[in-house]
């Protein structure tokens, strides 16, 4: 069974840091792209970032490129989005998809906050 469960969410002051993670299981990370999505309150599903299967090719949204990083490692089936420069606008719930049908977790609350 494909499972995705994603961590490292918080309240973070702006300009602060946090480091999502997304353990996936019954698949390997290797074998598909991934991606991180965000849905904002009263907001739609927002993409933010994809990573290829191999790791080699990333691709992010204007509005975070040069604050967010994504990352997988393979070895520990695990994906992850490296936040730096948080803004308020961020916050979002945060979630892990697998490409190309989509299947997502149960997300991870962000909230930049002063």
């Amino acid at each position: 069974e494909v499972q995705l469960v994603e961590s490292g969410g918080g309240l973070v002051q702006p300009g602060g840091s946090l480091r999502l993670s997304c353990a996936a299981s019954g698949f390997s990370i290797s074998s598909t792209s991934m991606s991180w999505v965000r849905q904002a309150p009263g907001k739609g599903l927002e993409w933010v970032s994809t990573i290829l299967g191999s790791g080699a090719d990333t691709a992010y949204a204007n509005s975070v490129k040069g604050r967010f990083t994504i990352s997988r490692d393979n070895a520990k089936n695990t994906m992850y989005l490296q936040m730096n420069s948080l803004k308020p606008e961020d916050t979002a719930v945060y979630y892990c998809t697998k490409n190309p049908d989509g299947r997502r977790g149960q997300g991870t609350q962000v909230t930049v906050s002063s």
